[in-house]
């Protein structure tokens, strides 16, 4: 049974006053959204995950899981019932079953994804949710009318299940004008029984500031560390016929770095030294030498972009110290170019860096002249914290 997954995360989600969609505030070991996305990816019975995304370019930093070739993404609507529609549209042909799950929800278990497909697949629809605690009186003008039973009572949660037929009639009753919270309720309006699977407390929204501090503080991510700090390490073979560029300068030389990009060696050791960091693994993770638009790329904007992604974490390059090992030329004299062109692409005074050239003495295939390597050491710093607002 093949079983395809729409996380809806079309919203701006502004109710918590950040200035980026709620979905992408970090909680600790990622965004909600990247939580909610790893809980899909990871499970063994998801063949495709079918992301909705506000419209617009997005910069999504995804989980770092194996299965992301998963993943796909759409463009959300006006309503979630139109961004649900856009991913049912998205959503392979041949799914048999078709789970809908909120991004605000990210403490979703493996468990409960598995008994929400395997009661759509018996039963045509099913939502997880939970049974009232509480008694629950219907008011009318602040008096109460009627004292509901609370065993008939019942809080939705999702993931919302259901085969591919039951919801192609919810999503075209949706598209017909018909106006419902949830794609359970039009379901319920096109004229199918929805079941309900038991939900889980833990499987909460977040939609409050109160709702964000009590999961950053679930996943211990609730006080941020103020400094962290990455490391980063790269080296290149030297080649006849490649420009040698280093930090972002082309230094007059006979070979330059055998690579996929321009090879510069300054940018990937610091590139790879301010995303470990912050957790978001290295540069190959995220221009890997096997894609086409990456050939040739200048290594200067590689490290602006991530540099923008430890900002969205919520950090800020503090400083970098950099070695480059090279046993010919000398670079003493770009050394000053080098640490403005770095110091421009990550966006820190150019104060903040340090460069040093090094050679192998003779040692090994840097010192013979035949590679070249750097390391790189970043500091960042919390933007909550004094020093992190530093520019």
């Amino acid at each position: 049974m093949q079983v395809s997954v729409i996380i809806a995360a079309g919203g701006a989600g502004r109710r918590l006053g950040g200035a980026k969609p709620k979905q992408l505030l970090d909680i600790g070991g990622g965004s909600m959204l990247s939580h909610s996305l790893r809980a899909f990816l990871d499970h063994p019975r998801v063949a495709e995950v079918v992301l909705v995304k506000p419209a617009g370019p997005l910069a999504l930093v995804l989980p770092d899981v194996s299965s992301t070739q998963k993943l796909r993404t759409v463009d959300g609507g006006a309503r979630r019932q139109d961004s649900v529609a856009n991913g049912f549209d998205a959503a392979d042909a041949g799914s048999e079953v078709i789970l809908v799950h909120d991004a605000a929800r990210p403490f979703v278990t493996a468990d409960l994804i598995s008994r929400t497909i395997d009661a759509a697949a018996e039963h045509g629809a099913a939502i997880a949710a939970l049974q009232s605690r509480d008694t629950v009186k219907k008011v009318d003008a602040g008096v109460i009318v009627d004292t509901i039973p609370r065993e008939t009572i019942y809080l939705a949660q999702t993931p919302q299940g259901f085969r591919r037929d039951v919801l192609a009639a919810a999503v075209q009753l949706g598209r017909d004008g018909v106006e419902a919270t949830d794609e359970a309720g039009l379901a319920e309006r096109a004229g199918f029984k929805v079941h309900v699977v038991d939900g889980d407390p833990g499987n909460v929204k977040i939609t409050t500031e109160e709702d964000l501090v009590a999961a950053r503080q679930r996943t211990g991510g609730a006080t941020p560390a103020l400094q962290r700090i990455g490391t980063g390490y790269d080296l290149h073979r030297l080649v006849e016929g490649r420009p040698l560029v280093i930090g972002g300068v082309t230094i007059p030389f006979d070979k330059g770095p055998l690579g996929h990009s321009d090879g510069d060696v300054a940018c990937h050791a610091v590139t790879d030294a301010i995303l470990g960091a912050v957790s978001l693994g290295d540069i190959g993770r995220h221009y890997p030498d096997t894609d086409p638009k990456w050939k040739g790329a200048d290594s200067l904007a590689l490290l602006a972009d991530a540099a923008r992604m430890v900002r969205e974490a919520g950090y800020q390059v503090m400083n970098v110290d950099l070695t480059v090992i090279l046993e010919r030329p000398k670079i003493k004299d770009a050394i000053d170019e080098m640490r403005s062109r770095l110091a421009s692409a990550i966006g820190i005074d150019r104060g903040a860096i340090s460069i040093k050239g090094k050679t192998n003495e003779g040692v090994d295939a840097v010192g013979r002249g035949e590679a070249i390597a750097a390391h790189a050491v970043a500091l960042l710093g919390h933007r909550s914290s004094p020093a992190g607002h530093r520019s």
